[in-house]
């Protein structure tokens, strides 16, 4: 079941070359400005959510213990890394 979306109005301010541009972009895509704002503004967010996201993801895999295949135990010195 598809529920309609509530929506509002809002007052922008935009440069009036943009406007111009805005306009004959809609009319070429038989679209509306606010229909090529949402999408903008949809991708954005979605854009932002899969950021969050992603980092929120990487923080948690940083808290967890890793496995590197030496069971918690350093038997190497600095020195035997940088053989002088």
């Amino acid at each position: 079941m598809c529920r309609k979306m509530e929506k509002q109005n809002i007052t922008l301010s935009i440069r009036k070359d943009i406007l111009r541009k805005i306009k004959i972009m809609a009319a070429e895509q038989n679209s509306s400005i606010s229909a090529i704002l949402t999408n903008q503004l949809e991708e954005i967010i979605s854009r932002a959510e899969g950021y969050q996201s992603a980092k929120t993801e990487h923080l948690r895999l940083l808290q967890q213990e890793t496995n590197l295949g030496t069971r918690g135990l350093i038997d190497w010195s600095r020195d035997d890394l940088h053989e002088r």
